[in-house]
């Protein structure tokens, strides 16, 4: 329940209190009458407009697994090439909704003509194929590299952000996944960034992202910017970089896998009340030969933060030769639901 505005016809304001044309009330009198309302339900009167702060969710925590389509990669791109090969978007929904899964995220590059935005026909088509499997969309992601000390790499970046922030509003995605890291060809941030120092670069990365937040907003649309073990490895870069961007449309995607710390979890822990989406993934550093993730130990952290939403699995090839998606999405959700059930209450 949200309070409305100050408004001279609220029926909120009590009678006595009512305006007139010759004694209208002050705000703070407006605001005055409201606080019992306020005090019942534990509702702020409004929300700092630019500032940066830990996501206020109520009810304690509520968790619902999702799949990541990005899961799939090797097949999708094989069907991309090939229709008669791999599977496309609409069979992987399909899969997720075998599995129970809550929700799907659409990664961006596997729709067709990607970075541009999906004809009107396909994005209806697949809205549908989610809302009659009883799948939610939670959210959808882009390639871009702000760390390139080349501004038009930046810029390129900035515009198909803004592209996929309208087509996730189309969706009704909640969250565009947008990467704090450097991008092929580049090898690393220093090679991107030309050796320039990790402030600069953190500078121009939070002005471009904040670009992109104030486009977002417009659509009520929150850009998840993600760590990925490059510019953004540990929590305290994923915390300073969202601190200097300073907008409320832009929150924290947490990838349980791309912390490059000893302690990964710690990481997590102090990016949990900042997230807004997830990437679950099956090993701590995204490598075969890492521990593999203590999924009980990962929940009970976001739990803590009180998190309320999706929690993306994402599992990877991470060169494999017999690496089945479905078979791993699989094992993943089945060790996440454990976890979930086991630090309920």
């Amino acid at each position: 329940m949200k309070v409305p505005p100050h408004d001279s016809r609220s029926p909120l304001l009590p009678h006595h209190h009512a305006p007139s044309r010759h004694h209208p009330p002050s705000l703070p009198e407006a605001h005055a009458a409201l606080l019992p309302l306020a005090a019942a339900t534990g509702l702020p009167f409004s929300r700092a407009a630019a500032a940066f702060a830990p996501i206020k969710r109520e009810g304690g925590a509520h968790l619902k697994p999702a799949l990541n389509a990005y899961s799939f990669l090797e097949l999708l791109t094989a069907n991309a090439a090939d229709p008669s090969k791999g599977v496309d978007l609409f069979q992987v929904c399909d899969f997720a909704a075998k599995q129970d899964f809550d929700a799907i995220d659409l990664t961006g590059y596997f729709f067709p003509g990607y970075p541009k935005a999906p004809d009107d026909a396909y994005l209806n088509r697949i809205k549908r194929h989610t809302h009659d499997l009883g799948l939610a969309i939670s959210g959808t992601g882009v390639r871009n590299d702000f760390t390139a000390a080349d501004k038009a790499v930046r810029v390129e970046g900035v515009q198909i952000i803004k592209t996929w922030v309208e087509v996730a509003a189309r969706l009704g995605a909640p969250a565009v996944r947008v990467f704090a890291d450097s991008q092929k060809p580049y090898k690393d941030w220093q090679e991107a960034a030309a050796g320039a120092p990790r402030e600069s670069v953190e500078a121009w990365m939070a002005d471009a992202l904040r670009e992109c937040a104030e486009h977002a907003q417009k659509f009520g649309v929150v850009i998840a910017a993600q760590n990925h073990g490059d510019f953004i490895g540990t929590g305290e870069q994923h915390l300073s970089l969202l601190k200097r961007v300073d907008h409320e449309s832009c929150a924290a995607l947490v990838d349980t896998g791309k912390y490059t710390t000893e302690d990964p979890y710690a990481d997590i822990a102090l990016l949990a009340p900042y997230a807004v989406n997830w990437q679950i993934k099956e090993t701590m550093h995204s490598r075969t030969d890492s521990p593999r993730t203590d999924m009980k130990k990962l929940v009970a952290i976001i739990r803590k933060a009180g998190y309320r939403g999706w929690l993306p699995i994402e599992t990877l090839s991470m060169h494999r030769k017999n690496y089945d998606p479905a078979v791993e999405v699989q094992k993943v959700l089945a060790e996440l639901r454990a976890a979930i059930a086991a630090t309920e209450g």
